[in-house]
C-alpha cells in the first residue's frame, strides 16, 4: 500500500489501486468518531455519447441518463439500499455532476458493514422497464421544480451561452422529454460501461484502521467478477472553438420573480495544465475572483454602495473533465448596470490589480485559514478528492499552492484566462404585468 505523507498537517493518505483496477483511498483521523466513504465513478451527464463496453459503433444516449442512473442504483429486487444504512445507522446520499456520480454515506458506528453496503449496492444493478416507469414521473417532478426555480435557469442560460454545441449546457437531470426515451436496456449500457472499478474510486475518512480497512474492501471485491477492460473508455465530447466564436453573447428571458437577475459567464479557451498545475491554476483563479469581486475588494463596495449589488452578489469557478467557466451573478433592480460594471472590471483587471499587494496579502492568509479549516471536515476532505483531474491531488495540496501563490502569478492568471471574446451575459427579467 502506498504511502502519501503530509507532514505539516500531520495526515498520512493510503492508496491502493486493486487489481480489478478500483483505486482506493484511505485517511485515518483517531480523533473523530464519525467516518465517511464516498464512492465515485469517473461519468457524468456530459458522457451522453460513447461506446459501450463490447461494442464498436458510438452511441447516443438520452440527456439525464448519468442521473436518472444515480436514482435507479438504490433499488434492488426486494429491498432500498436506504434501508440497509438505517439498520447500520449510517446516512447515504449520492449525486451526479457533469463528470462523474458518486455515492455516499456518514457513520459512527459499524463502519465495516456500511463500506460493504456502499460496495456491494453499487454494484449489483437492478433495472426492470417497470421500475425504470415508475422513475420517470418522481424525476420528472424534479426537473419541474428545477424548471421554476429562477437560480438554476440562470446558470444553465449561461451555460448555455458559453457552451452552446457541448453537453455541459444540458440540465444533469435531462428533459421531461429526454428522460421518457430512456430504457432498462439503456440503463445497463450505461451502467456496464461507466461502473467499472478501473473507471472508479473509493474514499473513506475517519476514525479507522487503513491495514484492516483494506483487507476487508479486497475481500469483498474478490468475491465478485468484473470482465476484463483492454482499453479505456472511448467518449465523444464536442469541442468547442478555441478562439470563443460559438460563444454566444447575450441572451435574456422572463420569469415571475421579484427582482432582475445577471450573470456574467467566462469561459476557459486554453487547456488546464495537467497534472498538479491544474491545482495551481485553480486556486490561482479563485484567487483572481476573490481580489475582484470579494466582499473586501474596493470595487465591491463602491458597487454595493450605491445599490447596483446586494448580498446576493457571488462567483463561482468550475473546473471539470474537458471545460472550466468562471460566473459572477447576482440580483439587482438594474441588471444592465450590473453586468457592464462587471465586464468593466474583468477587462480592467491589470489596473485593479496593479496596486493590490496588501490586499493580496490578506487574501492569501484568508484562503489559507479557509483550507485548513476545510481538513476538519471529513465530507470536505473527501469531496475535495478529484481523481486523475489533478495527479490525484487532496485537499492537503491546497495549502502550500496559496501559501506560495505570488501576486505576478495572479496577474498573469487574470492576462491568461480574461478575454473580452470569452465573457458572454445571461439576464432573468421580472415578468411585467400584462
Amino acid at each position: 500500500m502506498k504511502t502519501l505523507e503530509y507532514p505539516q498537517f500531520d495526515e498520512i493518505l493510503y492508496t491502493e489501486t486493486l487489481e480489478n483496477g478500483l483505486k482506493v483511498n484511505i485517511l485515518p483521523r483517531k480523533g473523530f468518531h464519525k467516518t465517511y466513504g464516498i464512492f465515485t465513478t469517473n461519468y457524468g451527464s456530459v458522457d451522453s455519447v460513447f461506446v459501450p463496453i463490447g461494442e464498436e459503433e458510438m452511441i447516443h444516449v438520452p440527456d439525464g441518463i448519468a442521473h436518472f442512473l444515480e436514482h435507479k442504483m438504490f433499488e434492488k429486487a426486494d429491498h432500498d439500499a436506504f434501508d440497509l444504512f438505517g439498520e447500520y445507522g449510517a446516512s447515504a446520499n449520492a449525486f451526479t455532476s457533469f463528470t462523474r456520480t458518486s455515492y455516499l454515506f456518514s457513520s459512527s458506528n459499524h463502519i465495516p458493514e456500511n463500506i460493504e453496503t456502499l460496495l456491494d449496492f453499487v454494484q449489483d444493478p437492478y433495472f426492470t422497464p417497470e421500475t425504470v416507469e415508475k422513475e420517470k414521473g418522481i424525476i420528472g417532478q424534479e426537473i419541474q421544480m428545477y424548471d421554476d426555480d429562477p437560480n438554476w435557469r440562470l446558470y444553465f442560460g449561461i451555460l448555455g451561452n458559453l457552451y452552446p454545441n457541448h453537453p455541459v449546457s444540458s440540465d444533469i437531470a435531462g428533459t421531461i422529454e429526454s428522460i421518457d426515451k430512456i430504457t432498462a436496456d439503456d440503463l445497463y449500457k450505461c451502467y456496464e460501461t461507466f461502473y467499472h472499478p478501473s473507471n472508479m474510486n473509493l474514499f473513506i475518512v475517519g476514525n479507522v484502521d487503513p491495514e484492516e480497512t483494506l483487507a476487508f474492501i479486497k475481500a469483498n471485491q474478490d468475491r465478485k467478477n468484473f470482465p476484463e477492460v483492454a482499453e479505456s473508455i472511448k467518449r465523444s465530447i464536442p469541442e468547442t472553438q478555441v478562439d470563443g466564436s460559438d460563444i454566444m453573447p447575450y441572451r435574456a428571458t422572463e420569469m415571475e420573480i421579484q427582482r432582475a437577475k445577471t450573470i456574467v459567464g467566462i469561459k476557459g479557451l486554453d487547456d488546464v495544465p495537467e497534472g498538479r498545475d491544474g491545482l495551481k491554476y485553480k486556486e490561482t483563479i479563485h484567487m483572481l475572483l476573490y481580489l475582484l469581486f470579494g466582499d473586501t475588494a474596493p470595487q465591491y463596495m463602491k458597487l454595493y454602495d450605491e445599490g447596483t449589488l446586494d448580498d446576493s452578489f457571488g462567483y463561482e469557478f468550475e473546473i471539470e473533465r474537458g471545460f472550466h467557466f468562471a460566473s459572477i451573478s447576482g440580483d439587482t433592480d438594474n441588471p444592465q448596470k450590473l453586468s457592464d460594471a462587471i465586464i468593466h472590471i474583468l477587462e480592467n483587471a491589470a489596473d485593479y490589480l496593479a496596486d493590490a499587494d496588501a490586499q493580496f496579502e490578506l487574501a492569501k492568509r484568508e484562503m489559507l485559514g479557509q483550507s485548513i479549516q476545510s481538513m476538519n471536515s471529513l465530507e470536505s476532505i473527501a469531496n475535495q478528492y478529484d481523481g486523475d483531474l489533478f495527479n490525484d491531488a487532496t485537499v492537503f495540496d491546497r495549502a502550500p499552492i496559496i501559501e506560495n501563490m505570488t501576486l505576478d502569478q495572479v496577474r498573469q492568471g487574470a492576462k491568461d484566462f480574461i478575454r473580452s471574446e470569452a465573457i458572454s451575459v445571461y439576464q432573468i427579467m421580472a415578468k411585467e404585468d400584462k
